[in-house]
């Protein structure tokens, strides 16, 4: 049965129907597992935006954006494919993806599904965004799909 209003119960199906929880340790390892996809999604745009801005994601540095950056005459990287705009784009569609998917998993409304996704884009922003971050973004964005 699909549910259309929030349910608090440890049965749960989460976007495959073979992802079905019938216990408590499946039920708290599928919550596990949504805390940490929700965390990663928030360390995927911190990347997405580091490289965006040129700067090294394990350094926290920031310099001219990477797509505007010059290294010689003929070097590519200004082009409609340079190196920098396939590698922002392929993070871009990762981040999509995964954002899509925790949508799909709240979507199965499901109160502890709900809340670990929430807490796990919490504890990932607080963890790998920054302020530069949005700065880049233009917006403060709260939908994990944007």
């Amino acid at each position: 049965m699909m549910h259309m209003t929030f349910y608090w119960s440890r049965q749960v199906t989460l976007l495959f129907t073979s992802w079905r929880t019938d216990s408590w340790l499946s039920y708290a390892l599928t919550l596990l597992a949504c805390v940490l996809a929700s965390a990663f999604y928030q360390y995927l745009e911190h990347v997405r935006y580091r490289v965006k801005r040129g700067g090294n994601p394990a350094e926290g540095t920031a310099g001219e954006p990477l797509l505007l950056q010059r290294k010689g005459p003929g070097a590519g990287n200004r082009g409609k494919w340079s190196t920098a705009k396939i590698i922002g784009g392929v993070l871009f569609g990762l981040s999509s993806a995964l954002g899509y998917l925790l949508m799909l998993a709240i979507m199965s409304f499901n109160g502890g599904v709900f809340l670990a996704i929430v807490l796990g884009l919490t504890v990932g922003f607080l963890a790998f965004r920054s302020e530069e971050d949005d700065e880049i973004a233009g917006v403060n964005s709260t939908c994990a799909c944007a």
